[in-house]
């Protein structure tokens, strides 16, 4: 098997789909040996799914007509009184419709924005997490239950404050353990809870730069929902399918560990 360091630009590959056999085989062997990696790898492939979806009304509209092969091919083929500038701007035309520079188009409409900081990216941070590893029948957690003191020092250590994974077992759910998830604003801790019914609630935490004191608010992306609020520089986001009315009163119980804790 090939020695050669597995790169950011294998990872896209990988993510892409342009990877040879080989290499591929190579690059997952790694991820399988690096969980946080391939925990990122696998953000990767949601924001390509996501984009791709996104994309797809504009790659399937008709190009406009004054893109037309036939025209960018007669105007190439006009007297000379039109001079290089027609010729260059049909080639210019040519080049970016190769390119994909139909994508432009979608520059006339309003740009969407993910969050950058904040509340409102440590909810999107969290969804994001829920995403990739609720799913997870292998190894949904870094650290089981099992190992709980160790996680708790492995997160505090990370975060560089006591952390403590809240007790939810008096409303069904038991803590199946957690792991330390990589953000732009730095570590932040994950733990994942189910119940007897298959149902698994992420709970992130990690500092906060901005937005240090929110109260409580809930998003909802399909049928996934959040309550994410702030506490005296700590965030917190509690992720789970389940409506509003039943994941609020778990949120709470939540805040309310964290302030006594």
């Amino acid at each position: 098997m090939s020695t050669r360091p597995v790169t950011e630009d294998d990872l896209h590959g990988l993510v892409d789909r342009r990877l040879d056999a080989s290499r591929q085989a190579e690059v997952e062997a790694y991820l399988a040996l690096h969980p946080e990696v391939a925990a990122r790898v696998a953000g990767y492939r949601l924001q390509r799914a996501a984009l791709r979806e996104a994309l797809a009304p504009v790659a399937e509209e008709p190009l406009p007509p004054g893109m037309a092969i036939g025209r960018l091919v007669a105007a190439r083929r006009r007297p000379a009184l039109a001079g290089w500038r027609a010729a260059a701007a049909a080639l210019l035309m040519l080049g970016l419709g190769g390119a994909g520079g139909w994508g432009l188009h979608g520059l006339a409409a309003p740009a969407v924005q993910e969050p950058t900081q904040g509340i409102a990216a440590l909810s999107q941070q969290a969804a994001d997490s829920y995403a990739v590893y609720a799913s997870d029948r292998e190894r949904p957690v870094e650290l089981r239950a099992s190992s709980r003191a160790e996680l708790v020092a492995w997160a505090s250590e990370r975060l560089g404050r006591p952390v403590t994974p809240p007790d939810l077992s008096a409303a069904g759910y038991r803590l199946m353990g957690g792991r330390v998830v990589p953000t732009p604003q730095g570590p932040a801790a994950m733990f994942m809870f189910d119940n007897d019914h298959g149902t698994r609630l992420v709970l992130l935490t990690r500092g906060m730069a901005v937005d240090r004191d929110t109260s409580m608010a809930h998003h909802a992306r399909g049928a996934v929902g959040a309550f994410t609020w702030s506490s005296e520089g700590n965030g917190y986001s509690l992720v789970g399918a389940l409506p509003a009315t039943a994941l609020h009163p778990l949120a709470d119980e939540v805040r309310r560990q964290m302030r006594k804790a």
